[in-house]
């Protein structure tokens, strides 16, 4: 039976009792030298959701996540599904103001967080939280600081410690009931809380597993932070679904994710673009044995065709490209490993089964095949709406069904998705319309950029022009001219750049994403204080 038949239909806390049922000493977490079982994971979550009973949460109530890449993180999950609680995972780079919108919005009732980790002290953060936001009842900290002089605040391991073997009402819930508000990157303005239920992350987790050819005998690393969709998602409950076990790292380095990679011997490696260029570029690469390496996804930012084929020469041989967005439960498409080639270097695969793509025009109108318009996703991953925002929700979800997702794409013939952009940075330059994100895989191309984006600016006479904002390697010497012209041998000159900018870094989102509006204001007062 394939997985998303299997546990399309459960629970989050459901899907943990079957693999524990099944299998109860294969290892789920792995984390630096601890290891946790399927059973040791449910034992303890049975413990912590015990305690926070004790401490009143109920079905319904939110708590937020906020936690590195530790164990801690996936024992609060499953505790918290046991009770029929709401989780919402945040960025634990997050600015104070950063949390305090997010947990005032989603109405926290409780915290899990680090006491301190990488220099902040988020004890300290919390407290002052308690008392500014009305809703927040308790903080819960991973940490060894004693804590008697606040009965809000608690250790981790004392509630899993007071909770164990003890009775505590185990919520029955359903597939469709909410089980998490994701708060997305915000690219283009505020955060929203994505709301998504058991069935939308468990359904396309596990469909996802069932392309990727994941099972009970995998290692899965790469999945990076757990907070967003794909690594809660692709990551945790898509590692649940197949039965494999799940390596942690708690930051961001190539160096240490190779060490990993050999020492774990992983075998399914999942990752944004970023963290597999890193890789290929650590000097220790050739050292390590990495021959385990079977497959992944990588997702989550546009990939590259040259980025892509290195993958498959150099790390991953049958890494798969999807393509996915918090609000559809992680991916919609995704590359197979029996596709032509062709189809993998250049597409983004064909859609989950389940899923339905179809391209619309600008008034709603269902394209036919081969042509460019908003690409629409409806299936059992469509999130539910945005949190507390119905006129946003209205914005995106049509009455049949579809969500809207803002990007440009086309469906060929054969039913592989093309992505071009977004829609809201297409450029229109003279009346033509300008692409970023074509413009963008020609100069990802040249060996002195190291990053690329491409964001519109206003003209008096075009209404619109191309400012190409690159980040070079390290040490290389380009110019803006040089630019252009590798762009003039394969782009029609409307869509060859009126400006390149070089830059030290971009603007980015706490998910890795460049905030181009911002990006685009930054270049724009450049450019005024040009003028005489």
């Amino acid at each position: 039976m394939a997985l998303r038949d299997r546990f399309g239909e459960l629970t989050v806390a459901d899907s943990l009792a079957l693999r524990a049922g099944e299998n109860p000493q294969r290892t789920f977490v792995a984390f630096g030298d601890r290891r946790l079982s399927y059973a040791q994971v449910d034992a303890e979550s049975d413990a912590l959701a015990a305690a926070l009973h004790e401490l009143g949460v109920e079905a319904g109530d939110r708590v937020a996540l906020t936690l590195p890449s530790w164990p801690e993180f996936v024992v609060a999950v499953f505790a918290a599904a046991k009770l029929g609680a709401i989780i919402v995972p945040l960025n634990p780079k997050f600015t104070t103001p950063e949390l305090q919108y997010m947990l005032r919005h989603s109405e926290t009732a409780v915290v899990v967080t680090a006491e301190n980790w990488d220099g902040v002290d988020y004890l300290a953060r919390y407290e002052g939280f308690l008392s500014a936001l009305p809703d927040l009842q308790y903080v819960v900290s991973v940490g060894e600081e004693d804590l008697w002089y606040d009965d809000r605040i608690h250790q981790f391991e004392d509630l899993v410690s007071s909770g164990e073997g003890r009775p505590y009402p185990r919520h029955p819930g359903t597939a469709d009931e909410l089980f998490a508000i994701l708060y997305t990157s915000g690219t283009m303005g505020k955060p929203k809380g994505v709301s998504l239920t058991h069935r939308n992350l468990l359904a396309t987790a596990a469909a996802t597993a069932d392309v990727v050819g994941v099972d009970g005998d995998d290692v899965v690393a790469g999945v990076g932070s757990l907070f967003n969709a794909f690594g809660l998602g692709m990551g945790v409950l898509g590692t649940l679904a197949a039965g494999a076990s799940l390596v942690l790292q708690e930051r961001e380095d190539p160096e240490e994710a190779l060490r990993l990679l050999e020492r774990e011997r992983v075998t399914v490696y999942h990752g944004v673009p970023t963290s597999f260029v890193l890789a290929m570029r650590e000097p220790s690469r050739g050292e390590r044995d990495l021959s385990a390496l079977r497959t992944g996804v990588v997702a989550g930012a546009p990939v590259m065709e040259e980025v892509a084929a290195r993958i498959r020469a150099e790390l991953v041989p049958g890494i798969c490209v999807g393509y996915g967005l918090t609000e559809t439960g992680t991916l919609v498409s995704v590359t197979r490993p029996a596709d032509p080639a062709s189809k993998q270097r250049t597409t983004v695969g064909r859609p989950l089964d389940g899923t339905e793509v179809a391209i619309l025009d600008v008034d709603g109108t269902v394209l036919p095949e081969e042509s460019v318009g908003e690409i629409a996703v409806r299936g059992p991953g469509v999130m539910r709406g945005y949190y507390r925002q119905p006129g946003e929700t209205a914005q995106v979800l049509t009455p049949e069904g579809f969500f809207t997702t803002g990007d440009l794409g086309m469906l060929d013939e054969e039913g592989f998705l093309h992505i071009l952009g977004r829609r809201k940075e297409m450029i229109i330059r003279g009346g033509f319309n300008v692409y970023p994100r074509e413009v963008e895989d020609r100069l990802h191309a040249h060996p002195a950029v190291l990053d690329v984006a491409v964001v519109g600016l206003p003209d008096e006479i075009l209404g619109e022009v191309a400012c190409a904002c690159i980040v070079p390697v390290e040490g290389a010497i380009v110019t803006g001219g040089e630019i252009k012209d590798f762009c003039r041998e394969v782009l029609a000159d409307y869509k060859v750049p009126d400006l390149v900018r070089f830059l030290d870094s971009f603007p980015m989102t706490g998910s890795g994403k460049v905030r181009r509006v911002e990006l685009a204001r930054i270049i724009s007062a450049g450019e005024s204080s040009r003028r005489p």
